[in-house]
């Protein structure tokens, strides 16, 4: 009989014997088979009593004899447990519960390798965590190597969900709720993939990778569905966000479904070579896809976005930010917010960019925004359609702009023009898809259709 991906997993994470084997079904039992239950070390399911010290007398013969450690179904009151390279702790998935206890920190592991953790629930009961030395999480990792998290349940943290820095492995078919700041945080990965997860109900942000300096950072977030994310600590951007991208390059975030999140679906600060591509985005408060500050190299592609105030935004030339392409979007319904802020734009770009082949459909303002005021330096903009927009396309024309290929576009519906110079937000001169754009010394506009 062929094996899905999660049996194969789990089979090599369970352990147990006898009637516990047998009621947790033949999936948990075969993988029971090759290590020892925690009943053995004096565990307790559905204790009153606080269990830290047979959980944690069980988790360190795991690591020792590097088996798993199988924990029945059941509610073990813990905090302060510690995993040593090796370490493998295996539950019944929704069904084996670790609740902290308090006392300052949940679950932790610092510079070990090889440690599994398959079919348990964290479950945290917003108690606070201890901020120190990283451990903001349920569970908290530093310095990690191959490390595995499946099939696992982590709900009501008071900071994070999981945390981990420096680390390198996966965490996969995961769900993830009610944490008070992110779902998932990761600093300084050497090598990890985020996929298959569910991230829901979170107070800032769903997935954040960050650096602590600009790098080569390459996780991969894929086939996660991340909704209902809140702004609760305010500021402009860094909080609200699907997933989050700091200083962290050559990231793949690919086909991911994000939706309800206070500002962005996906938000690269400073995260040079990241690619953006496949995601379905739905309902956000603010721009839905964002490469902004002090990057180099962004592809935004293929994605689809249905309500944002603002569709894709590739900004920030002032600090650095260049270089990109936007192809084969489909982004529609975009709407200018009542505070008068500059929205209700499909897609903008300022700096060395290639916009082709997207459709743009019901934008407030401007289907497609090329520079704002001097923050304009070569960008080409062809074979995109946009419908039903105020203005189709707005390009900057003041004194410092650079040059702008507009070629081979469809219009249709523009309220205000099809293709108009802009200084800022006002349109100047006639509509550039009727007229000839000399007058404009940094546009050529040629081929295009106004309907």
């Amino acid at each position: 009989m062929a094996l899905d991906r999660r049996q194969m997993m789990l089979g090599g994470l369970g352990i147990g014997a006898g009637a516990t084997a047998a009621a947790a079904g033949p999936r948990q039992a075969s993988a029971q088979a090759q290590g020892e239950t925690a009943t053995s070390f004096g565990v307790r399911p559905d204790a009153a009593e606080d269990q830290t010290g047979p959980v944690q007398t069980a988790i360190a013969a795991s690591s020792l004899s590097g088996t798993p450690v199988f924990l029945p179904a059941g509610r073990y009151r813990v905090g302060n447990l510690q995993l040593k390279s090796g370490a493998q702790i295996a539950g019944v998935p929704g069904r084996t519960i670790l609740e902290y206890a308090g006392g300052g920190a949940f679950l932790t592991a610092e510079a070990a390798e090889t440690i599994r953790l398959s079919g348990l629930v964290l479950e945290g009961g917003k108690r606070p965590l201890d901020g120190n030395k990283g451990r903001n999480g349920l569970f908290a990792a530093r310095d990690v190597r191959d490390l595995a998290i499946a099939d696992c349940r982590v709900t009501g943290s008071a900071r994070n969900g999981l945390a981990l820095y420096g680390c390198s492995g996966t965490v996969a078919d995961c769900a993830i709720s009610g944490a008070a700041d992110t779902g998932l945080f990761s600093e300084d990965a050497r090598g990890l993939e985020i996929a298959h997860n569910r991230v829901h109900g979170c107070g800032n942000n769903g997935i954040q990778v960050w650096r602590t300096t600009p790098g080569e950072d390459g996780t991969i977030v894929s086939h996660n569905r991340i909704e209902s994310i809140r702004a609760e600590d305010g500021g402009s951007g860094q909080n609200g966000n699907g997933i989050n991208l700091f200083r962290a390059d050559a990231v793949l975030v690919t086909s991911n479904r994000i939706a309800d999140c206070a500002f962005s679906a996906i938000r690269a600060n400073g995260a040079s070579n990241a690619q953006l591509l496949g995601n379905s985005c739905a309902r956000l408060g603010e721009v839905a896809l964002y490469a902004e500050f002090a990057f180099e190299g962004s592809i935004i592609a293929q994605n689809l976005v249905d309500t944002a105030a603002t569709g894709i935004s590739i900004t920030n030339f002032n600090d650095g930010g260049r270089l990109a392409v936007a192809q084969g979007n489909l982004i529609r319904n975009l709407s200018s917010p009542k505070d008068g802020t500059a929205h209700g734009i499909g897609i903008a770009v300022e700096a060395d960019t290639l916009v082709s082949g997207n459709l743009v459909e019901n934008a407030a303002a401007l289907g497609i925004q090329i520079g704002w005021g001097k923050f304009l330096r070569d960008v080409t903009a062809t074979g995109n359609m946009v419908r039903q927009a105020r203005i189709g396309i707005g390009v900057s024309t003041v004194k410092e702009a650079g040059y702008a290929l507009i070629t081979n576009n469809m219009m249709s519906g523009a309220k205000e023009g099809a293709i108009r110079a802009m200084n800022h937000a006002k349109p100047l001169g006639s509509d550039l898809a009727l007229q000839s754009s000399e007058a404009f010394r940094n546009i050529a506009a040629f081929g295009n259709v106004a309907l």
